[in-house]
């Protein structure tokens, strides 16, 4: 274990949080994802895909990362960098595509 993990578990414990916290308030069924460049929504997912897909997709990334490290240390560099990168971003975007789900209920 890195110390890279704290990072990783309070950005998986704010995004479960941020999960709790909006889902009640979010009253649409589908979720706009992404965001063309003219502020209109791309593409939209299901409630639970858009809520508990973030936190899926973080647990498999950090088991990539840690078989990668296990397995191949040879080849990965820069893991405890890459995974403080990854859970802050993660967690900003999680928590900017709640806040506007929100916005449109």
């Amino acid at each position: 274990m890195f110390p890279a993990d704290y990072v990783f578990g309070a950005a998986l414990a704010l995004v479960i949080g941020c999960n709790l916290y909006f889902g009640p308030r979010i009253k649409r069924e589908r979720i706009a994802m992404q965001w063309g460049l003219d502020g209109k929504p791309t593409w939209y997912a299901s409630k639970q895909v858009a809520l508990w897909g973030m936190v899926l997709f973080m647990l498999a990334v950090r088991l990539f990362i840690w078989l990668a490290s296990t397995y191949a240390p040879q080849v990965t560099h820069g893991v405890e960098p890459g995974i403080v990168g990854f859970s802050v971003i993660t967690a900003a975007v999680q928590i900017f595509v709640l806040k506007m789900a929100e916005k449109q209920t």
